[in-house]
């Protein structure tokens, strides 16, 4: 689509085309449709990037803008894109809450859709966006179901989604949430020490459970299996250094 090419309405003409729109005159409603135009194609700007055709998130952007043309009130004052911005955005949400690659439950969608209906509502009130507690009480629900309503309908974001890009180097957001607990590194030390372990004697293994794994003392340990500690601590001290020599550990 050549943007150069559409029409731009100024406030003025917008007010009153919309008048004429609301009467019933057909010609009044498509020069408003054609008009803002460029609104839909700013507002799907926003949505671009999530698997979606451009042409399909067009089409549900020019549903949202029929729509707010519809439903504008013109004793309110304000101008139509204050209006409209929220009514596409809102429109292209559900489609692509629809058509979603996660299914979401129907009760569930239809939470989130009334928690977008009021968080616009709000934001239109009140001019800054609304915390949950006030979503929550205009919807009339918990505020644990807005969150969940919510977080159901998040787009889902490939872990190889770049998010940082510095002179050829990507950054993905696989590499911004590893898990410090689990690495690489630490699943192949525990699988060494596993195998270091089992080259040890039954005795050994014994020993190595009881002081390490259930923290007995030597003289504990001694009495369970049956000899003294000075072979207790001898032993011990050699599975120790039998693993260390295993792990190249100085």
């Amino acid at each position: 689509m050549n943007t150069a090419r559409l029409p731009v309405l100024k406030n003025k003409e917008t007010l009153a085309l919309l008048a004429q729109a609301q009467g019933g005159d057909t010609a009044a409603r498509e020069a408003l449709i054609c008009g803002n135009l460029r609104l839909v194609l700013s507002v799907i700007q926003k949505f671009a990037g999530r698997g979606e055709s451009m042409d399909d998130l067009f089409q549900v952007g020019c549903v949202g803008l029929i729509k707010a043309i519809d439903a504008f009130d013109l004793t309110q004052g304000v101008q139509f894109s204050t209006y409209g911005v929220p009514m596409i955005a809102g429109e292209l949400r559900r489609f692509l809450r629809d058509h979603s690659a996660v299914r979401v439950s129907r009760s569930m969608r239809d939470t989130a859709y009334r928690v977008m209906q009021a968080r616009e509502k709000l934001t239109a009130a009140t001019g800054r966006e609304p915390t949950v507690d006030e979503i929550a009480r205009e919807v009339g629900v918990k505020r644990e179901e807005v969150v969940f309503a919510m977080d159901a309908i998040c787009d889902p974001v490939s872990l190889y989604e770049p998010v940082y890009n510095d002179a050829g180097e990507t950054v993905c957001v696989m590499d911004q949430i590893g898990d410090t607990r689990d690495t690489d590194e630490q699943w192949l030390e525990k699988l060494a020490l596993g195998e270091a372990v089992g080259r040890l004697s039954d005795r050994e293994k014994r020993i190595l459970a009881l002081r390490f794994g259930d923290g007995r003392t030597q003289m504990e340990v001694a009495k369970e299996i049956g000899i003294s500690q000075a072979q207790v601590s001898r032993l011990e001290k050699t599975a120790v250094n039998q693993i260390k020599k295993d792990l190249l550990i100085q």
